[in-house]
Protein backbone atom coordinates (compact mmCIF):
# COMPACT_ATOMS: atom_id res chain seq x y z
CA UNK A 1 0.00 0.00 0.00
CA UNK A 2 2.38 2.64 0.92
CA UNK A 3 6.18 2.59 -0.73
CA UNK A 4 7.45 5.65 0.33
CA UNK A 5 6.61 7.36 3.44
CA UNK A 6 7.48 11.27 4.07
CA UNK A 7 8.66 12.39 7.52
CA UNK A 8 8.77 15.98 7.91
CA UNK A 9 10.65 16.89 11.08
CA UNK A 10 11.54 20.45 13.04
CA UNK A 11 14.44 18.40 15.65
CA UNK A 12 11.80 18.42 18.32
CA UNK A 13 10.26 16.05 20.69
CA UNK A 14 6.96 16.87 19.82
CA UNK A 15 7.74 16.07 15.84
CA UNK A 16 9.10 12.81 16.91
CA UNK A 17 6.21 11.24 18.25
CA UNK A 18 5.12 9.81 14.84
CA UNK A 19 8.06 7.80 14.56
CA UNK A 20 6.54 4.98 16.13
CA UNK A 21 3.98 5.11 14.00
CA UNK A 22 6.30 5.39 11.09
CA UNK A 23 8.37 2.64 12.28
CA UNK A 24 5.27 0.02 12.05
CA UNK A 25 3.50 0.85 9.14
CA UNK A 26 7.39 1.07 7.23
CA UNK A 27 7.55 -2.78 8.54
CA UNK A 28 4.23 -3.40 7.62
CA UNK A 29 4.47 -2.55 4.02
CA UNK A 30 7.82 -2.59 3.61
CA UNK A 31 8.08 0.87 3.02
CA UNK A 32 11.07 3.67 2.62
CA UNK A 33 11.05 6.66 4.81
CA UNK A 34 12.33 9.96 3.63
CA UNK A 35 12.93 11.98 6.57
CA UNK A 36 12.48 15.90 5.43
CA UNK A 37 13.78 18.95 7.36
CA UNK A 38 12.96 22.34 6.18
CA UNK A 39 15.23 25.02 6.28
CA UNK A 40 13.17 28.86 6.19
CA UNK A 41 15.01 31.62 3.84
CA UNK A 42 16.81 34.22 5.98
CA UNK A 43 14.95 37.27 5.38
CA UNK A 44 17.76 39.56 5.47
CA UNK A 45 15.92 43.02 6.22
CA UNK A 46 15.37 41.54 9.50
CA UNK A 47 19.30 41.93 10.55
CA UNK A 48 20.47 45.56 10.96
CA UNK A 49 23.83 46.26 9.35
CA UNK A 50 25.54 45.80 12.00
CA UNK A 51 25.53 41.75 11.47
CA UNK A 52 28.39 40.84 9.18
CA UNK A 53 27.03 38.40 5.98
CA UNK A 54 30.37 36.18 7.10
CA UNK A 55 28.73 35.65 11.07
CA UNK A 56 25.59 35.07 9.32
CA UNK A 57 26.19 32.46 6.96
CA UNK A 58 29.00 30.66 9.38
CA UNK A 59 25.94 30.52 12.02
CA UNK A 60 23.79 28.98 8.94
CA UNK A 61 26.55 26.64 8.15
CA UNK A 62 26.55 25.38 11.76
CA UNK A 63 22.59 24.76 11.77
CA UNK A 64 22.97 23.12 8.69
CA UNK A 65 25.82 20.85 10.39
CA UNK A 66 23.93 20.17 13.01
CA UNK A 67 20.20 19.38 11.21
CA UNK A 68 22.49 16.86 8.90
CA UNK A 69 23.87 14.68 12.43
CA UNK A 70 20.18 14.79 13.35
CA UNK A 71 18.60 13.53 10.21
CA UNK A 72 21.80 10.88 10.20
CA UNK A 73 20.84 9.81 13.60
CA UNK A 74 17.31 9.27 12.98
CA UNK A 75 18.01 7.28 9.80
CA UNK A 76 20.99 5.14 11.74
CA UNK A 77 18.14 4.47 13.89
CA UNK A 78 15.57 3.05 11.76
CA UNK A 79 18.39 1.11 9.52
CA UNK A 80 19.44 -0.65 12.89
CA UNK A 81 15.49 -1.63 12.65
CA UNK A 82 15.99 -2.80 9.31
CA UNK A 83 13.91 -0.13 7.32
CA UNK A 84 15.40 1.61 4.55
CA UNK A 85 15.77 5.79 5.34
CA UNK A 86 16.74 8.60 3.48
CA UNK A 87 16.97 12.04 4.65
CA UNK A 88 16.27 15.68 2.41
CA UNK A 89 17.21 19.18 3.58
CA UNK A 90 15.09 21.91 1.50
CA UNK A 91 15.02 25.68 1.92
CA UNK A 92 11.89 27.53 2.15
CA UNK A 93 8.74 27.88 2.92
CA UNK A 94 7.89 24.86 4.81
CA UNK A 95 3.93 23.78 3.98
CA UNK A 96 5.32 24.80 0.50
CA UNK A 97 8.45 22.69 0.35
CA UNK A 98 6.45 19.39 2.41
CA UNK A 99 4.43 19.26 -0.30
CA UNK A 100 6.40 19.62 -3.53
CA UNK A 101 9.03 17.22 -1.86
CA UNK A 102 6.19 14.81 -1.23
CA UNK A 103 5.59 15.12 -5.43
CA UNK A 104 9.24 15.09 -5.98
CA UNK A 105 9.79 11.81 -4.32
CA UNK A 106 6.34 10.63 -5.38
CA UNK A 107 5.49 9.73 -1.66
CA UNK A 108 2.69 7.41 -0.68
CA UNK A 109 1.78 8.91 2.47
CA UNK A 110 3.09 12.23 4.65
CA UNK A 111 3.17 11.44 7.73
CA UNK A 112 3.69 14.38 10.75
CA UNK A 113 2.62 15.47 14.07
CA UNK A 114 0.35 18.07 15.08
CA UNK A 115 2.20 20.30 17.99
CA UNK A 116 -1.49 20.84 18.47
CA UNK A 117 -1.23 24.14 19.20
CA UNK A 118 -4.41 26.30 19.75
CA UNK A 119 -6.07 29.53 20.15
CA UNK A 120 -3.90 32.89 20.03
CA UNK A 121 -0.77 30.56 19.31
CA UNK A 122 -2.15 29.28 16.69
CA UNK A 123 -2.78 32.78 15.53
CA UNK A 124 0.39 34.04 15.63
CA UNK A 125 2.36 30.80 14.94
CA UNK A 126 0.26 29.40 12.28
CA UNK A 127 -0.26 25.51 11.77
CA UNK A 128 2.26 23.43 9.42
CA UNK A 129 -0.14 20.54 9.87
CA UNK A 130 -3.24 22.89 8.98
CA UNK A 131 -1.26 24.07 5.73
CA UNK A 132 -0.23 20.64 4.83
CA UNK A 133 -3.86 19.27 5.45
CA UNK A 134 -5.28 22.18 3.21
CA UNK A 135 -2.65 21.51 0.31
CA UNK A 136 -1.88 18.12 0.21
CA UNK A 137 -2.70 15.59 -3.16
CA UNK A 138 -2.20 12.81 -0.94
CA UNK A 139 -2.70 10.75 2.29
CA UNK A 140 -1.81 12.61 4.93
CA UNK A 141 -1.16 10.86 8.59
CA UNK A 142 -1.21 13.53 11.42
CA UNK A 143 -0.50 12.43 14.95
CA UNK A 144 -1.34 15.25 17.56
CA UNK A 145 1.28 15.63 20.16
CA UNK A 146 1.55 18.08 23.21
CA UNK A 147 2.72 16.86 26.14
CA UNK A 148 6.16 16.60 25.05
CA UNK A 149 9.10 19.00 25.12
Amino acid sequence: MYKIILVPLDGSKRAEAILTHIEDLSQRYDAKVIFLFVEEEINLFEYSDAVPMQELLKKRKLLRDETEAYLKKLKELLHNKGIRAETRIALGPIVKEIIKTAADENADLVAMASHGRGGLARTFYGSVAAGVLQRIDRPLLLIRSREMD
